[in-house]
């Protein structure tokens, strides 16, 4: 079954970007431009991994990885921040906060596609859904 990725950031040329080479690996893509959208969309659809940006319109990505990681519906989903924010406190906290990688942009998009793919091999396997 083709995992399921949720891309989160402002920038639509960043979203396509990250689209493009996600599909080509085999991903399943979707997309959300403000936390506020993320948090929608993975109530109604959990992805398997989430992408997320740390500056965004409404609700910051520190604020979508911290109610993800209260609610135990969402709290195994594994994060991954993708952000402009180098600085090392920045990253700690993504980390505290429990997102389980952090890439800095500009980034290598085979780098970031071998990243999700370290992530989901990871994982426990998945129990199968009923058809």
């Amino acid at each position: 079954m083709q995992a399921t990725i949720l891309t989160v950031d402002d920038e639509r040329d960043v979203l396509e970007l990250i689209r493009f080479h996600l599909t080509k690996a085999g991903y399943g893509v979707i997309q959300a431009t403000s936390g506020r959208e993320a948090l929608d969309v993975i109530r109604s659809r959990p992805p398997d991994l989430v992408l997320l940006d740390l500056m965004l319109p409404d609700i910051d990505g520190f604020g979508v990885c911290e109610i993800l990681r209260r609610h135990p519906s969402t709290a195994a989903i594994p994060i991954v921040i993708v952000s402009a924010w180098a600085a090392p406190d920045t990253r700690s906290l993504g980390l505290e906060l429990g997102a389980l990688d952090y890439v800095t942009k500009p980034f290598s998009p085979k780098l970031l596609v071998a990243r999700v793919q370290r992530l989901l091999d990871l994982r426990p396997p998945q129990p199968k859904r009923a058809s």
